[in-house]
């Protein structure tokens, strides 16, 4: 009985041993010997190293350095993943076009031209999915922290990961549906980057964005829901796997919905019902507002002690102009009259003048400075 008692290191022994088994004889012929495809390791270590570099060192390595302008190179790079995505649609659209069958598509294990350039299709595909990660450096690069989200990274990290296993046992068949039609929703988003980043004035042409999210979503539910009403001789483990990935990144892409979508029109419609843009009020409602409730105390003093000033200006107007034609009957006096009326007179002028000093012309004309005061 001891003998035959089964220990986590055998277990663990047993199905390694399995695995090994599986790679070597159960895996496509047709794949040995091409870059990446000897073992899982290479590009597991990759995706480990993706998810620790974009999510904590990168940003770590940026926080205390200028962004980088990076639009030239960019908007290469985006022409350069739409060119890619086609040459990839390019290798196997036809089969799906005029062979293969959109409910139940084994896979073809031939040499026929047409499938092997499928297995071509499954690998190019597998290997865009590290040339995607330069999203996600150029995000790091340019100090956009923010839209390396957790969606990002899962996609990101666990897609070149799942995508091995397709190419190295069914590069071919069912799995190869969503290969190809995710490879259209690409070229449909890097012809948006590439517009986004040749700047402002080309984002009125951007509003499909929204709806891009939404194929997003449709490629997920179509590739996968296709084998759980059908009888296909497709290996049942990978209909589990595109069905444990078709749920998660459901849910991903539905809290990103939400959150860039439903929350940017809440947002929207808040703003229109509390009345912004603010409309332009008359001078009578916001000093009106500001007596009523006190909060703009300030604006409304304003307002009064302008018409204060503006009513005292035109007092004091008023005065001058009494006071001067007082001194001009003065002036004009008749030289006739007698010498002690013009003593009196002359006395009235220097109060006079005094009068008029007393008041602030600056309220009312602007001061003329003399040359000497530059």
């Amino acid at each position: 009985m001891a003998g035959n008692e089964t220990t986590p290191a055998g277990t663990l022994r047993e199905y390694y041993d399995q695995f090994s088994w599986a790679l070597e004889y159960g895996s496509d012929k047709r794949v040995k010997g091409w870059f990446l495809m000897s073992s899982p390791v290479p590009t597991t270590v990759a995706c480990i190293a993706y998810v620790l570099f974009m999510k904590w060192i990168g940003p770590r390595l940026m926080r205390d350095r200028e962004p980088l302008q990076l639009k030239n190179l960019m908007v290469a790079y985006n022409i350069f993943q739409i060119l890619f995505n086609v040459f990839i649609l390019s290798l196997g659209i036809d089969s799906w076009l005029f062979e293969y069958s959109l409910t139940c598509q084994p896979v073809d294990y031939s040499l026929r031209p047409r499938a092997v350039r499928m297995v071509h299709a499954a690998w190019w595909f597998y290997f865009s999915k590290f040339v995607d990660w330069f999203d996600t450096l150029f995000f790091i690069l340019r100090k956009k922290f923010d839209q390396v989200s957790l969606l990002h990274i899962v996609h990101h990290g666990i897609m070149p990961f799942s995508c091995w296993f397709g190419v190295k046992f069914t590069p071919g068949g069912h799995s190869t549906f969503f290969g190809l039609l995710n490879t259209q929703v690409h070229i449909i988003m890097y012809l948006y980057y590439t517009l986004a980043a040749l700047g402002p004035k080309y984002r009125k042409y951007l509003w499909w964005k929204q709806h891009l999210t939404t194929i997003q979503m449709a490629t997920v539910f179509v590739h996968a829901v296709q084998l759980l009403f059908v009888e296909c001789d497709y290996p049942k483990v990978f209909v589990y796997v595109l069905m444990s990935h078709a749920i998660m990144f459901t849910f991903l892409f539905l809290d990103f919905y939400k959150k860039s979508y439903m929350h940017q029109d809440k947002r929207k419609a808040q703003r229109v019902s509390n009345g912004v843009p603010v409309p332009i009020k008359s001078s009578s409602e916001e000093n009106s507002r500001g007596k009523k409730d006190g909060k703009n105390e300030k604006g409304a003093n304003g307002i009064t002690n302008g018409i204060h000033h503006n009513d005292e200006g035109l007092r004091k107007r008023a005065t001058v102009k009494t006071v001067s034609q007082d001194i001009s009957q003065v002036v004009n006096t008749e030289s006739g009259k007698e010498e002690s009326e013009a003593t009196s007179l002359r006395a009235k002028v220097p109060s006079l003048a005094k009068q008029i000093l007393s008041f602030n012309p600056g309220i009312c004309f602007p001061v003329i400075h003399d040359a000497s005061d530059h």
